[in-house]
């Protein structure tokens, strides 16, 4: 039996986008193109982000302010001010490199489609980058083109 690679069922027309790529421009992507994501790439074409419509949904959620209690006229919070912090940075955000998500999975155009599919249901991705042995961006796989794969045969 031959086994199907990731290069075999890949799309290797990725639309991609650059780390200063506005907001803006990635949600009329998204919208255009009816994706729900799109990799970001450096100048040599290596995957260094991903930005979903999650991402871009959770740009624009309130900010939570942490609870406090005044003790001898000082303040003690009770929640994070960090996370607090973390979400003034996501509602100011308006480049990709402000929302993306940098720890990306990707799988090599080599691997088995088993191992693909079985990466993706893991980690509950819907798309996952294809490089190639040098980190370049070659493709990407999506639920549906494992879907159509096994339904192709």
């Amino acid at each position: 039996m031959i086994q199907v690679k990731a290069k075999d069922i890949m799309t290797s027309e990725v639309i991609t986008v650059k780390k200063d790529t506005p907001i803006e421009d990635i949600a009329k992507i998204l919208i255009e193109k009816r994706i729900s994501g799109v990799v970001v790439v450096d100048d040599e074409n290596k995957v260094v982000g991903v930005v979903s419509e999650t991402d871009i949904v959770k740009k624009e959620k309130n900010i939570k302010v942490p609870s406090f209690i005044t003790i001898l006229q000082g303040v003690v919070f009770l929640d994070s001010i960090k996370e607090m912090e973390e979400d003034i940075k996501r509602v100011a955000a308006y480049k990709a490199e402000d929302i993306m998500s940098s720890d990306v999975l990707t799988v090599n155009e080599k691997d088995d489609l088993e191992y693909v599919a079985n990466l993706m249901i893991e980690k509950s991705i819907n798309r996952v980058p294809v490089v190639d042995d040098t980190k370049t961006l070659k493709g990407i796989i999506c639920r549906y083109d494992i879907i159509k794969s096994m339904f192709s045969r």
